[in-house]
């Protein structure tokens, strides 16, 4: 399973609200945590993997040998923020670029497990960061979209090298 690359279409149109749980979900959440760790990641939303879906995995601990954070969150939607604070993200569909982004400290999140079955899930810290960068996938939005100005400028010529190297691909 591949990860799109920056500026590829896809990452830009989200997802579609998941309608039929199933096994095919099943397969699809278990080969994208599965990519998650090949690629050395902490969460990974469906439309990096080109599937325009609702659907993101997530393990704080990015580490296949601890799996009890591992979590797959269908349809989900922030429904309280608290605090805000700046931590640096990074994301496997823009490599080599880190940068300090603006999120909230604490979220609440209603979503669908994997068996279609509603859930809230409290988060803190970096939990929510991760979720909160996962969710704006969902919605076509890039963690470099939120970015100040100034930290804007200090990536730009890497996110422009990422345009040029899909160009030659395409």
């Amino acid at each position: 399973m591949d990860i799109l690359i920056y500026p590829h279409p896809i990452l830009r149109r989200g997802g579609k609200p998941i309608t039929e749980f199933g096994e095919e979900l099943r397969t699809l959440a278990d080969r994208m945590i599965e990519a998650m760790y090949v690629e050395g990641g902490v969460g990974l939303a469906a439309p990096q993997v080109g599937i325009e879906q609702k659907l993101l995995v997530l393990n704080p601990s990015g580490s296949k040998d601890d799996r009890s954070g591992e979590l797959v969150i269908c349809n989900p939607k922030i429904v309280r923020k608290k605090k805000k604070e700046f931590g640096e993200e990074g994301c496997l569909s823009f490599p080599d670029i880190q940068a300090d982004v603006e999120r909230a400290v604490e979220i609440t999140v209603v979503y669908q497990d994997i068996n279609g079955d509603e859930q809230s899930l409290k988060c803190d810290g970096w939990l929510a960061r991760i979720v909160q960068h996962e969710i704006d996938h969902l919605e076509g939005v890039f963690f470099v979209d939120r970015l100040t100005s100034g930290e804007k400028l200090r990536v730009k010529s890497q996110l422009l090298e990422l345009e040029s190297e899909y160009k030659a691909r395409a």
